[in-house]
C-alpha cells in the first residue's frame, strides 16, 4: 500500500510513521543511528577547490605567464641558469600564494562555522539547543517567531502560526499554518497548510512540528542544483584596487613599449633589450597587492571574531571604519540581559523578592518580614500566572542554572521558583489550552488555562499598554471597577519605578465561561482585570559606559532606541552618557506625529528612542541617512531585519537575535554587547589603516624599482637589476614586510580621529603624494648607487649587487616609515610590531645569503663588495628613514606651532 503524503496524515500518523514519540522526542543513540542513514541536514555545497588547483590558478596570472614566457625564452638563448632560476621563484612564488590564499579560505570557513543556526528540540523529554546540521527525521522541533525553519517538516501544535514562505514559493506575503491534516492527494506547496519548510521563517506564533525531510530530501534541495551560492562579491577597496592594477598594468605596458623602442632606436638588439622589459614589466606591477589584501581582511575579521564580531559580509569591515552613528538596543546591548524580579506589586501591596540572576533562591519581603506566597492569594496567583504564561525554561547547566528563552521571561520563571512553583509541573496541572503569542506591535502575550477557579486567560505586557485594555482591578482576593483614580495611581507606580532604570511588566487575567472561539487580540485582550507588575532590574554593563565615552572621542554618536517605557530608557542613557543635557529623546507616539521632514530636522538632536517598534527603527535610519549619516544599527527580531538590511551596518544579536535577524545583518555580536560594536568599529579601522599601509608600501617600492630601471636604461646605463633580482625583490623584501604591516597593531588615536569620509580614496590624506616622492627617494638612491659603482670603475656584477642591496636594504629600512603616515617610528615603538621585525630580519638575512654564498651569487649575478661600496649602501639604505622622519618631525612642528600663532 502507498504510503500517504505527510499533509494528508494527521501530527499522530506521522509521529508514528517516523517512530517518535511527541512527548519525549528521540533519543541519542536514535539521533546518531539516522544522521548515519540520512547524513547531516546540509544543502550540497560546492566543493572546496584542491590545493593543486589554487596552484594552477596562480600560474593564470598574467605576470607570471609573462615571466613563464620569459624563462622560456632565456632557455632559448642559452640562458639556462637565469631560466631556472626564474621557473623556481615562479613556482616559490605560486606554493607561497597558496598558503596565504588557503589561509584566508580556512579564516573564512571557521568564521561561517561560527554563525550557523541553531534550533530548540525535544530529545529524551528535554528541551535542547541543537545546530540545524544534526537535525534527523523525526526530530521534535520548536519554532516561535524569528525562526528560521531548518528542515521539513509536519506541524503538530500551531498556535497563530505565520511563516513567510517567500524563498520557496515566491508569495511575499506571510500564510497561516494549522495542524489540520487534507482530504486531496495532489496539494501544491503553497496550499500545504499544515507543513513548513526548509528555507522559509516563522514571522509570528509558536508550533510543534516533527521533521520529515532533510538536507536534499527537503523541497528546497530538490532544488538546490539551480541555488549554486555566488561567489562573494569583492569589497569596495578590493574593486578600487583591482582598477588600480589594471591602470599600472597599462602604464607598464607603455613604459616597456618606450624603452623598447628607445634601444632599438640606439641600435641595440631585439633579443638583448627582452629582458630588461621583462625586469621592467615585472617592476610596474604590484603582483602581491591582491594577495595582501585579502589576507589582511582575513586575518582581520579572524581577530574581530575573537573580540566576539563576525563579520558576515566583508564591505562591513570597510563600513565600519567610516560610522558616525550607532543606534543601539538597550535590553542586553548596552544592559547585561540578565533579568532579576527585586519587587512584585499588586494594588496596595508591594514585595520585595531577593536573590540575583537566574539562581532560584530567594525570598519573599512584605516590608522586612519574609513572607511565603502560599500565604497570600493574590501573590500566589500572580506568581502563577506569570509562569504559565511565558516560553521560556529555567535548565541547570555545568555553570549553573541558565534560561534557555527569553530572559525577561527567564525572570519570571525564577520568581514563581523561588515561591515554590515549578513551571514544568505547572504546565503539567495546568496545560495551555490557547494562546496569541506576543508580538512587538501589540506588545503583549495571552494564554489560556482551567485553573479551579474557572478557565482564566493571563495577559502580561507593557504596562501602559495593558492598562488601557484593563476594566478592572484585582485586590485582596477580589476585583472590582478600575477608577481614573487607580489608573493615575498605577501608572505613577509604572513611573516610579521606570525612573529608577527598572523594567516593569504588567500583568492581567480574564475568567471566560468557555473556549472563544476565535483567539483575536481585540476581542481577548480587553475587559481585563489587572493583578500586578513584575519590577525587574537589568543592569547596564559596566563596560558600555567606557565604550558609548570612546565612541564620542571617536566622532561617533550613540543613540538608544528601546521598546521600554521613556523613564527606564533616560536613566538608563543617562547612567551610560548617552543622553546628556541638551539632548531629545521622542517616544513612538511622538515619533507617528511627525512628518519625514520633521524627522530629518530632529533626528541629529535626538539621542533616546523609548516605545518604538521594529517599524519605528526603519524610519531613524533613514532620516540619518537623509542626513549623511553613517549608521550602525543593531537588531535582534524578525521585524528588526529590513533595518538592518537598510542600515549601512547591520548587527544582529548572536545569543537573543532571531536567525532571521543574523541572515539580514552584516555583522554578528556573539555577546551581544555594545562594546563590541566599539571595539569592532575600532578594528575596521585598523584594518583599513592596515591595508592602506600595505599598499603605500609595495606600490612606494614598485615605483622606486621603476625609477631606478627606467632611468638607467634612458641615461643609456642599461637596467642596474636583472629579472631574477627584482623577482626576488618583490618575493622577500616586498612580500614578507607588507603581510607584517597587515597585522600592526592599532595606532593610540586611532579612536581619537573622527571618521573617515565615505567618499575618501584610498590614497587620500596626502598619501599619493607620499608613495610618490617616497618611491622617487628608493629609486634614486639604487640608480645613484649603480652609477657611482660605474663611475668608480667596479665591474658591471659589482655595480649590479651596489644597486641590488640599495633597493632591498632601502625597501626593508622603508617599511618601517609605512608603519604611519602620522607617527614617528620612535613614537610608535621600533619593535612594537614584534611581526614587523620579524619580517626585517628574516628577508635581510635571505637578502645577504644571496651576496655571500657562492653558490647564490652565481644564480643571482652578485659579487663580494669592498668596505667603501658597503658603507654607501648602508648609508644609501637608511636615508628613506632619515628624510621620512625628518618630514614627520617638521610636520609636528608646523602644526604645534600653527594653532598658538592663530
Amino acid at each position: 500500500m502507498e504510503k500517504s503524503p505527510w499533509f494528508a496524515m494527521t501530527g499522530s500518523q506521522a509521529a508514528q510513521e517516523l517512530q517518535v514519540d511527541l512527548n519525549q522526542g528521540l533519543t541519542k543513540e536514535e539521533v546518531d543511528k539516522r544522521l548515519g542513514i540520512y547524513g547531516a541536514n546540509a544543502l550540497k555545497e560546492e566543493p572546496p577547490r584542491s590545493i593543486l588547483a589554487m596552484f594552477f590558478d596562480q600560474l593564470k596570472e598574467t605576470l607570471i605567464v609573462i615571466l613563464i614566457i620569459a624563462a622560456i625564452v632565456s632557455g632559448a638563448l642559452g640562458e639556462w641558469i637565469d631560466s631556472i632560476v626564474i621557473l623556481i621563484i615562479v613556482v616559490l612564488n605560486a606554493i607561497l600564494g597558496v598558503f596565504q590564499e588557503n589561509k584566508a579560505e580556512q579564516a573564512l570557513k571557521a568564521l561561517k562555522e561560527m554563525t550557523k543556526a541553531h534550533v530548540k528540540v525535544l530529545r529524551e523529554g528535554q528541551v535542547i539547543q541543537v545546530n540545524v546540521e544534526e537535525l534527523v527525521p523525526g526530530d521534535v522541533v520548536l519554532l516561535e517567531a524569528g525562526d528560521s525553519v531548518p528542515a521539513d517538516a509536519r506541524l503538530v501544535e500551531a498556535a497563530s502560526l505565520m511563516v513567510n514562505e517567500a524563498a520557496l514559493t515566491g508569495e511575499s506575503v506571510p500564510v497561516e499554518k494549522d495542524v489540520a491534516p487534507l482530504q486531496q492527494k495532489e496539494v501544491p506547496i503553497a496550499e500545504r497548510s499544515n507543513m513548513v519548510f526548509m528555507g522559509t521563517y516563522v514571522t509570528g506564533g509558536r508550533a510543534k512540528a516533527v521533521v520529515t525531510g532533510t538536507g536534499t530530501e527537503t523541497e528546497l534541495g530538490k532544488i538546490a542544483e539551480m541555488l549554486h551560492a555566488a561567489p562573494p562579491d569583492p569589497t569596495p577597496l578590493q574593486k578600487q584596487l583591482a582598477s588600480l592594477g589594471k591602470t599600472l598594468g597599462i602604464a607598464a605596458g607603455i613604459i616597456v613599449a618606450v624603452v623598447f623602442l628607445t634601444g632599438l632606436w640606439r641600435g641595440e638588439e631585439v633579443l638583448e633589450m627582452f629582458m630588461p622589459a621583462v625586469a621592467l614589466a615585472v617592476a610596474a606591477i604590484p603582483e602581491g597587492l591582491p594577495t595582501v589584501v585579502t589576507i589582511v581582511l582575513a586575518l582581520g575579521v579572524t581577530r574581530m571574531s575573537k573580540r566576539n564580531a563576525v563579520i558576515r559580509r566583508m564591505p562591513a569591515v570597510e563600513t565600519l571604519g567610516v560610522a558616525t552613528y550607532i543606534c543601539s538596543d538597550k535590553t542586553g546591548t548596552l544592559t547585561k540581559n540578565e533579568m532579576t524580579v527585586t519587587d512584585i506589586y499588586l494594588p496596595g501591596q508591594d514585595f520585595k523578592v531577593t536573590g540575583t540572576g537566574y539562581e532560584p533562591e530567594g525570598e519573599f519581603l512584605a516590608g522586612e518580614e519574609p513572607i511565603s506566597p502560599a500565604a497570600d492569594p493574590d501573590l500566589e496567583l500572580m506568581l502563577l500566572g506569570g509562569a504559565l504564561n511565558t516560553d521560556a525554561r529555567l535548565a541547570l547547566k555545568e555553570k549553573g542554572y541558565q534560561v534557555i528563552g527569553d530572559p525577561t521571561e527567564g525572570a519570571l520563571v525564577v520568581a514563581a521558583r523561588k515561591g515554590g512553583i515549578e513551571k514544568e509541573a505547572a504546565e503539567e496541572k495546568y496545560p495551555r489550552l490557547g494562546e496569541i503569542p506576543f508580538d512587538s506591535g501589540r506588545k503583549m502575550m495571552t494564554t489560556f488555562h482551567q485553573l479551579p477557579g474557572g478557565l482564566f486567560s493571563f495577559t502580561k505586557g507593557a504596562p501602559d499598554v495593558l492598562l488601557a485594555r484593563c476594566q478592572s482591578v484585582h485586590r485582596e482576593g477580589s476585583f472590582r471597577a478600575i477608577s481614573d483614580q487607580d489608573r493615575e495611581e498605577l501608572l505613577a507606580v509604572n513611573s516610579r519605578f521606570a525612573s529608577m532604570g527598572r523594567r516593569v511588566l504588567a500583568l492581567a487575567y480574564r475568567v471566560w465561561p468557555e473556549m472563544p472561539q476565535e483567539l483575536k487580540s481585540e476581542a481577548v485582550e480587553d475587559n481585563l482585570v489587572f493583578l500586578g507588575y513584575f519590577v525587574m532590574i537589568d543592569p547596564a554593563r559596566p563596560e558600555a559606559k567606557e565604550a558609548v565615552a570612546v565612541s564620542h572621542t571617536a566622532g561617533i554618536r550613540t543613540v538608544m532606541i528601546t521598546g521600554d517605557h521613556k523613564d527606564t530608557a533616560l536613566a538608563i542613557a543617562r547612567e551610560l552618557g548617552i543622553w546628556r543635557e541638551g539632548d531629545h529623546s521622542l517616544t513612538g507616539l511622538e515619533l507617528a506625529r511627525l512628518s519625514e521632514e520633521e524627522l530629518r530636522q530632529q533626528v541629529l538632536s535626538t539621542t533616546v528612542y523609548a516605545r518604538v517598534s521594529p517599524e519605528d527603527k526603519l524610519r531613524i535610519v533613514d532620516a540619518l541617512k537623509d542626513n549623511e549619516q553613517v549608521v550602525a544599527m543593531t537588531g535582534d527580531g524578525v521585524n528588526d531585519a529590513p533595518a538592518l538590511k537598510r542600515a549601512d551596518i547591520g548587527a544582529a544579536m548572536g545569543i537573543t537575535g532571531t536567525e532571521v535577524s543574523k541572515e539580514a545583518a552584516d555583522m554578528v555580536l556573539l555577546d551581544d554587547n555594545f562594546a563590541t560594536i566599539v571595539n569592532a568599529v575600532e578594528e575596521g579601522r585598523t584594518i583599513y589603516n592596515n591595508i592602506r599601509k600595505a599598499i603605500y608600501y609595495l606600490l612606494s617600492c614598485n615605483i622606486g624599482e621603476i625609477i631606478a630601471i627606467f632611468g638607467a636604461i634612458l641615461l643609456g646605463l642599461g637596467s642596474p637589476l636583472t629579472p631574477i633580482q627584482i623577482l626576488w625583490l618583490n618575493l622577500v623584501t616586498d612580500g614578507l614586510p607588507a603581510l607584517a604591516l597587515g597585522v600592526e597593531p592599532p595606532e593610540k588615536d586611532i579612536m581619537n580621529r573622527p571618521p573617515r569620509s565615505s567618499r575618501e580614496g584610498v590614497f587620500a590624506g596626502g598619501m599619493g603624494i607620499s608613495i610618490l616622492y617616497q618611491g622617487a627617494i628608493i629609486g634614486l638612491l639604487a640608480l645613484g648607487a649603480y652609477w657611482l659603482a660605474l663611475s668608480w670603475g667596479r665591474s658591471l656584477v659589482e655595480a649590479h649587487t651596489m644597486a641590488f642591496l640599495t633597493m632591498a636594504l632601502s625597501q626593508l629600512v622603508h617599511s618601517f616609515n609605512a608603519r604611519s603616515l602620522e607617527h614617528s617610528i620612535f613614537s610608535l615603538g621600533v619593535a612594537t610590531n614584534r611581526y614587523l621585525v620579524y619580517a626585517f630580519f628574516a628577508s635581510l638575512l635571505l637578502q645577504l645569503a644571496v651576496v655571500f654564498v657562492p653558490f647564490l651569487q652565481g644564480v643571482f649575478g652578485t659579487a663580494l663588495l669592498g668596505s667603501q661600496d658597503w658603507a654607501l649602501v648602508i648609508g644609501f639604505s637608511l636615508l628613506p628613514l632619515v628624510v621620512v622622519e625628518a618630514g614627520k618631525l617638521l610636520k609636528g612642528i608646523v602644526l604645534r606651532v600653527s594653532p598658538q600663532q592663530s
